[in-house]
C-alpha cells in the first residue's frame, strides 16, 4: 500500500489575506500532485474475465447500462461503460457518461463538514441550536448525530420511486421546516434510523457556518484538486448524462422523471463518472484531503447509548467480504442506482453506476468484481470428484451407503438412523438434477468443499471434507437459505 499523504493547505493557521495568498499557491501545487495520471493498464486476462462478467451481468439484469471503474495499488486499472446511455436514440454509455450518484453524496457532504471542523469553523460535537435553534430538540442533537443517522429526525425521501411532489422544485428551508420540525421518531442517540433529512440539516449548517455554498467548496477543495473534472451538480445537467429509467416488476425499462431542483441538497445531489469517482476513492485510500485525525472520525463506527452497533460512520457504511473489512455506500435517485465499495486492507476500490433503479445488479455485480480481483480462484473442478459426491447423494436418496468411501469417524456419523432420516427426508425432494462445486479451500489438513445440489423442488448444500486418502471424513447434507 502506498504511504498516505496529506496536501497541507487544508487548514492554514495566518491571518486571513495571506492565507487566501498562500492558499492560491499551494493549492495549485496540490492540484499538480493529486491530478498525476491516476490510471494504468490491467493485465489482458484479468480486463477480459471482468469484461465478461459485467457484460453477463448487465444482459441478465435487462438494465440500460452500468459504468464500472476499479482501482488497484493507488490507480485507477479498469474503467468501462457496458449498454446505453440512452435508449430512445441508442446512445452507448462511455466512460465519460455521467450517472447520478445519490447518497454517495452524503460522504462529500460529511468530508466537507471534517475540514471546517480541521480549519476551526466548527464541531461536529456542535449542537443544531447553534446555527437552527427552532428545529425539534437542537439543544440536544449534534451535527455528528446528524451524520452517523442517529439524530432522529424523520427521513423525508423513503421512498424507493419518485413520488409527484418530488417532480416540484424545492428549497432546502422549506424540507427543513416540515421535517425537521415534526417529533423526532426516537431519542438522540438511542436508535439508528437512515433518513435524508439529517444530511439536508447538516448542508445547511455547512452553508451556514462556511458563509459559501457546499458545492462551490467541494469544488474547490475535493473535485479540482482530484481531478474530477465531471463531478459536481446534477442541477448542472448535460445532454450528454445517462438517461433515467425505472422498471416495474420484471418488465422493460421505461424512462422516468428525476426529481426536481432542491430536493437532495447535500443528500444526493451529486453527479459523476465512475472514474471520477474512483479519484476520489484513491484519495481516500491515500489519506489525502483529510488529515489523519480526521479520516480517524470519518471512518469511525457510531455506538449507541446502549452499546449497540450501527455499522455506520459519517456517511460510509462499514461490512467485509470474505472477511475482509468494506468501507461503501450506495444510492439511490429517481431512474438511477449506485455503489462504491473500498477495501482498504487490499488497496482496492470499486465503483458501480446503473441508470436504472429497482433492479438488484450492483450488489452482487460489485462483489463479484471484488472476488475475481482479490479472492484467489478456487482449483478447477475435477468432473470425476463431482460425480463421485452425486453418486454418494443419490445412494443416501436411496437408503444406501458405500462405507468403504468414508472414513471411521464417518462411518460412525452414519447410524441407521441417520440413513433412515436422509432417505425420508431426500425423497420428498424429487429427482436429483445437477451438483455443482461452489467452494473450495484447506482446513484440518484436509481438502474442505461446498457443493450445491438442485433436486426438483428445491436445493440442498453439501459440507464435505476430504482425507489425503482421497475418504470422506464428512459428507454433511444441509438446508439451503
Amino acid at each position: 500500500m502506498q504511504p498516505y499523504r496529506r496536501c497541507s493547505w487544508q487548514s492554514p493557521a495566518w491571518p486571513a489575506p495571506r492565507a487566501n495568498m498562500l492558499f492560491s499557491m499551494s493549492s495549485r501545487i496540490c492540484l499538480a500532485l493529486l491530478t498525476v495520471s491516476a490510471f494504468a493498464q490491467m493485465p489482458a486476462e484479468m480486463e477480459k474475465k471482468l469484461t465478461s462478467k459485467i457484460e453477463g451481468a448487465l444482459t441478465k439484469s435487462g438494465a440500460p447500462s452500468v459504468s464500472v471503474a476499479v482501482v488497484q495499488d493507488g490507480v485507477v486499472t479498469f474503467a468501462r461503460a457496458f449498454g446505453n446511455a440512452g435508449i430512445a436514440t441508442n446512445r452507448a454509455a462511455t466512460p465519460e457518461t455521467r450517472y447520478a450518484a445519490g447518497s454517495i453524496s452524503k460522504q462529500f457532504t460529511a468530508a466537507a463538514l471534517l475540514l471546517l471542523q480541521e480549519l476551526g469553523t466548527l464541531s461536529l460535537n456542535d449542537k443544531v441550536s447553534k446555527y437552527f435553534p427552532q428545529m425539534t430538540r437542537a439543544g440536544e442533537i449534534t451535527l455528528r448525530q446528524l451524520l452517523n443517522h442517529t439524530a432522529g429526525y424523520e427521513d423525508f425521501a423513503p421512498q424507493d420511486y419518485i413520488i409527484p411532489e418530488w417532480t416540484r422544485p424545492t428549497a432546502p428551508g422549506a424540507t427543513l421546516d416540515v421535517w425537521a420540525k415534526k417529533p423526532l421518531n426516537f431519542d438522540p442517540g438511542t436508535k439508528w434510523q437512515y433518513s435524508n433529512t439529517n444530511y439536508v440539516l447538516a448542508a445547511a449548517i455547512f452553508e451556514k457556518a462556511a458563509g459559501r455554498p457546499l458545492m462551490a467548496f467541494l469544488r474547490e477543495k475535493i473535485f479540482a484538486p482530484l481531478g474530477m473534472a465531471s463531478t459536481g451538480s446534477c442541477e448542472d445537467a448535460s445532454p450528454a448524462d445517462a438517461t433515467a429509467y425505472t422498471r416495474y416488476g420484471l418488465g422493460p425499462a421505461r424512462q422516468v422523471a428525476r426529481e426536481a431542483k432542491g430536493w437532495y441538497f447535500g443528500a444526493g445531489e451529486v453527479c459523476s463518472t465512475a472514474s471520477d469517482l474512483a479519484k476520489w476513492d484513491i484519495a481516500f485510500l491515500k489519506r489525502q484531503i483529510l488529515s489523519a485525525r480526521s479520516y480517524q472520525e470519518f471512518t469511525r463506527e457510531a455506538v449507541l447509548a446502549n452499546g449497540d452497533r450501527t455499522h455506520y460512520a459519517l456517511g460510509l457504511q462499514l461490512g467485509e467480504q470474505s472477511r475482509m473489512p468494506v468501507i461503501f455506500h450506495g444510492g439511490e435517485v429517481s431512474g438511477f442506482l449506485a455503489l462504491n465499495r473500498v477495501f482498504p486492507t487490499r488497496n482496492v476500490a470499486i465503483v458501480t453506476l446503473s441508470n436504472e433503479d429497482g433492479i438488484g445488479l450492483l450488489g452482487p455485480l460489485s462483489a463479484d468484481i471484488a472476488a475475481t480481483l482479490i479472492l484467489p480462484d478456487l482449483p478447477p473442478a475435477d468432473e470425476k470428484d463431482t460425480r463421485l459426491v452425486r453418486n454418494v447423494l443419490e445412494d443416501l436418496h436411496a437408503g444406501k451407503i458405500r462405507r468403504d468411501l468414508f472414513s471411521a469417524n464417518a462411518n460412525a456419523y452414519f447410524t441407521e438412523t441417520g440413513i433412515r432420516d436422509l432417505k425420508q427426508s431426500l425423497r420428498k425432494l424429487g429427482r436429483l438434477k445437477a451438483v455443482t462445486r461452489t467452494g473450495e479451500s484447506l482446513r484440518g489438513g484436509m481438502t474442505h468443499r461446498r457443493y450445491s445440489a438442485v433436486f426438483e423442488k428445491t436445493s440442498v448444500n453439501l459440507n464435505i471434507y476430504l482425507l489425503p486418502d482421497g475418504k470422506f471424513e464428512q459428507f454433511m447434507v444441509m438446508e439451503e437459505f
